[in-house]
């Protein structure tokens, strides 16, 4: 076999995170130990039945046997327009600010290709979701991240950026519902986004992936819902976790109308279209009643108590989580993330992902995900109990 390189910009890929993470869980499953996996957010409950329908339905329909429109079926982008204004009173233009995508992975790396050029900076946080460093590389762009500090509830302080990256920062990408650490934003430090943006000129990206996931009665904000956001900001939503449609990779983008126009320009170029069924499926998520996220959103909540609780009896400080489908949890000392992330994979059988696989500001840290049963976290706690910690 003739061996060919690799271009330049792949070689700077990193090993993705979480493909490292399964690659240690495969080569010990082998060995029939019953290993919990609490290192993913794979959701583990079925989609609503009536979106599975609208599916089925869909795939009979000649309509949809075609290509579909590139900019995506009108009947979806109307959809996502009437799901903003009742979600979060939020207007949109069906043509021309919507942009439909196979998932938001899509938006999420496709949006710095349309908007950086080569040397520019994107802002990012300190944990982040890995990816963003992978999107960065894939625009040819260099990355700062703001750090993320418990004391400031996970927020960013926008004052941190030094003086030779801002006159270079070219976009900014946030994460709330934040992954890892579960933490919300508030209006007010979205109002500061907002005001940093058109003071310095920058869009801004907030993947708003868990947008259904708070607890406690707190709802989270759109970032569109701040006055004049649409200035200068996007969001990219995503239905695999507000409706259990993992696998079914449908995401949108909204809000700016030049950055959509110039996503939907490369997407025209870069990716292939979503098969109408799916967007028929979307457009019914959408537009149908939302109990079933009501749901969803109790599930996880109680799945939350029941974890936090139980870390709580056995000794462990940990913080609960006010959204997201993670928990965000201080390693004991004298450890750091991957050295007690090794302990509990080693002793008591449980994966979770370790805190620097996020960020430098994550290494005191690991996470844990929800999308397991009561049952399974129950008894997650009692191996972590048994090793005699707190």
């Amino acid at each position: 076999m003739v061996y060919f390189e690799p271009s330049e910009r792949v070689r700077k890929l990193p090993v993705n995170f979480f493909g490292q993470l399964d690659h240690k869980l495969a080569a010990v499953e082998k060995t029939g130990v019953p290993y919990i996996n609490l290192s993913k957010g794979n959701p583990d409950l079925p989609t609503p039945e009536h979106i599975v329908a609208s599916l089925k339905a869909g795939a009979d329909q000649p309509e949809n046997h075609a290509y579909p429109p590139f900019i995506g079926k009108e009947k979806v982008r109307l959809a996502i327009t009437d799901f903003y204004k009742k979600e979060y009173g939020v207007t949109l233009d069906p043509t021309n600010e919507i942009a439909v995508f196979h998932g938001s992975h899509i938006g999420i790396t496709g949006i710095p290709q349309v908007l950086l050029n080569p040397g520019d900076y994107m802002l990012i946080t300190d944990p982040c979701y890995p990816i963003y460093y992978s999107s960065a590389t894939l625009a040819q762009a260099r990355t700062y991240a703001m750090p993320l500090e418990e004391s400031n509830r996970f927020l960013p302080d926008y004052r941190s950026i030094p003086d030779d990256v801002l006159p270079n920062a070219r976009l900014l990408m946030l994460n709330y519902p934040n992954n890892p650490t579960g933490a919300l934003a508030t209006k007010d430090f979205f109002q500061k986004t907002i005001d940093f943006a058109q003071t310095h000129h920058i869009p801004v990206v907030n993947d708003f992936a868990y947008a259904s996931l708070g607890f406690d009665h707190s709802k989270p904000l759109s970032l569109l819902q701040i006055e004049q956001a649409k200035s200068v900001a996007v969001e990219v939503y995503t239905l695999s976790k507000t409706y259990n449609m993992a696998g079914w990779r449908f995401g949108f983008a909204v809000g700016n109308a030049s950055i959509i126009r110039a996503l939907n320009h490369f997407q025209m170029h870069a990716c292939s279209t979503v098969f109408g069924a799916v967007q028929d499926a979307a457009a019914c998520a959408l537009q149908s009643s939302q109990e079933c996220v009501t749901r969803l959103v109790h599930i996880y909540q109680q799945r939350r108590d029941v974890l936090i609780s139980g870390l709580r009896r056995i000794g462990w400080k940990a913080d609960s989580p006010p959204g997201t489908f993670f928990a965000w949890l201080k390693v004991p000392a004298g450890y750091d993330s991957q050295s007690f992330t090794d302990l509990l994979f080693r002793e008591a059988h449980i994966v979770t992902a370790p805190g620097i696989g996020f960020g430098e500001k994550g290494n005191d840290f690991i996470r844990i995900s929800l999308v397991h049963s009561e049952d399974v976290l129950a008894e997650a706690v009692r191996r972590i109990d048994a090793l005699h910690l707190f």
